[in-house]
């Protein structure tokens, strides 16, 4: 569990940036990337298979809140790989 405290915290800070953007492109690509890292982060207690299957399930869910998700609910601005930075 120490484990995980010390690596997740950055994780986390990190999906919150991830799910900005106004656009369902956007938005549904940061929830993806943001989900992915968190479940490859969270699979590490399950060694490299948990890694494979945490990054897959939580790409995925991430995906679909990013989509679902409306920008009035949690707008944090441009994402990072916007051009409009």
């Amino acid at each position: 569990m120490q484990r995980c405290g010390r690596s997740c915290g950055p994780v986390r800070c990190w999906a919150l940036l991830a799910a900005c953007g106004t656009s369902a492109d956007d938005r549904t690509t940061g929830g993806a990337a943001a989900g992915a890292g968190t479940g490859a982060a969270i699979g590490l207690i399950g060694g490299p298979v948990g890694v494979v299957v945490g990054a897959l399930i939580g790409g995925g869910a991430g995906a679909l809140t990013g989509a679902t998700t409306k920008p009035q609910l949690v707008n944090l601005g441009p994402p990072p790989w916007s051009a409009t930075n």
